[in-house]
């Protein structure tokens, strides 16, 4: 959905729904050491393989022919970009995204012949769904339209900032604001954003109706502006201020504002959307404890576009940890929401899809996705479809 931020969830955990259909391989296989990544490894993942997919059942097949679909599209991705997990290297996608390009068959049969499954550590998996919003926007201000849609600043970079300690500065510098006089201090908050501290440097690429409806695109990542005369903007991430992600459902959960009885309301999208609405001063109070701001750019083509440069698709893109599970990778979900069960492709990242089993499901756009995608939240087991290539390499390390 976009881009990495897109995927951050504002949920965190709702009732867990009945058992769903689905041929899930066998747990009771021997286990592969850890890869070489050292976050990998520090965690513990153990690859544990298991038997093969074969005998999806006949519903299952059109997932599967989307899964397929979805996994040529990140192929050009998978054969030349480094693997952060370590579990895989460029040459074992070579040879099975031809095998994908040449199928003709049963999509199952593809999967079932190219890959074999890997459990990373328990697979004990959480997931929640995203989706592309539709909101009313305008490419101008006027009436009723006065919520600014912000490019990346040009002032916005990667830098050390004077506070952060040389003991500290490892890996890439922050997202931060370059002073005129060289120096670098913190990007503009979302609050300081919303009060005008972009207002005089920046050209909004586009302005929004709803404050309400603006604050959970960014949550998405990416989306459609329509105007009043119909015209479609579609907008996806470009950059992000720096600020850390606050997920307000789980600050409302602590607060005691979400879930069942007198006053409460439901955990899910629409419930943190009823809320802020219905408590109009105190609803912007609590979007602002995110101080993450999500810049823009206008986008063409046929799909929003996931954080490896190709378009996620409803249904088959998934949000991974990219430290633990290979862009590109299949992933085998059986979920206690049948909805979130079956084959998915990793396309996608987010500010809050951190660990080895967490996953964010991809819905496409209109009012059912905003519904699945608003109330999804599920428990389960994953498995990770590696090439065969891979998981036989991790067997003999």
């Amino acid at each position: 959905m976009m881009v990495a931020f897109r995927r951050l969830s504002i949920l965190a955990g709702a009732a867990m729904l009945s058992a769903c259909a689905g041929v899930i391989p066998k747990p009771d296989a021997p286990v592969a050491v850890p890869p070489t990544n050292p976050v990998a490894t520090s965690a513990l993942m153990l690859g544990a393989r298991s038997a093969s997919l074969a005998g999806l059942p006949r519903y299952e097949r059109d997932d599967a022919a989307a899964a397929l679909s979805a996994f040529v599209e990140s192929c050009p991705v998978a054969v030349r970009r480094p693997d952060l997990s370590g579990l895989t290297v460029t040459s074992d996608w070579e040879t099975v995204c031809a095998a994908a390009r040449s199928h003709s068959g049963d999509p199952g049969d593809f999967f079932n012949d190219n890959f074999q499954t890997v459990r990373i550590g328990t697979g004990s998996a959480f997931a929640t769904g995203y989706f592309e919003p539709q909101i009313a926007g305008s490419r101008t201000r006027r009436p009723g339209f006065h919520v600014p849609v912000y490019a990346t600043p040009n002032d916005l970079e990667r830098c050390w900032r004077d506070d952060i300690p040389d003991s500290e500065r490892t890996g890439r510098a922050p997202l931060s604001r370059r002073l005129p006089d060289g120096s670098c201090t913190e990007h503009y908050t979302r609050a300081q954003i919303e009060d005008g501290a972009l207002a005089s440097s920046n050209t909004p690429i586009a302005w929004a109706a709803d404050p309400v409806e603006f604050f959970f695109l960014q949550i998405q990542g990416s989306g459609r502006l329509i105007s009043p005369e119909g015209e479609v903007i579609r907008i996806g991430y470009d950059n992000q201020n720096g600020h850390s992600y606050t997920g307000i459902g789980g600050v409302m959960r602590e607060r005691g504002l979400l879930g069942e009885g007198p006053g409460k309301y439901p955990g899910s999208m629409q419930g943190i959307m009823q809320y802020i609405r219905e408590n109009p001063e105190e609803g912007r109070a609590l979007m602002r404890l995110n101080e993450s701001w999500v810049f823009f750019r206008e986008l063409t083509g046929d799909g929003p576009i996931g954080s490896i440069g190709v378009p996620v698709r409803g249904r088959s893109s998934v949000a991974v940890d990219p430290r633990f599970v290979p862009y590109g990778a299949p992933v085998w979900l059986r979920m206690e929401n049948p909805a979130a069960s079956g084959l998915w492709v990793a396309q996608d990242t987010g500010g809050a899809i951190k660990g080895a089993n967490r996953f964010d499901t991809f819905w496409g756009a209109g009012e059912d996705a905003r519904e699945i995608a608003g109330g999804m939240s599920a428990r389960g087991t994953a498995y990770i479809l590696l090439p065969k290539s891979a998981a036989d390499r991790l067997d003999r390390q």
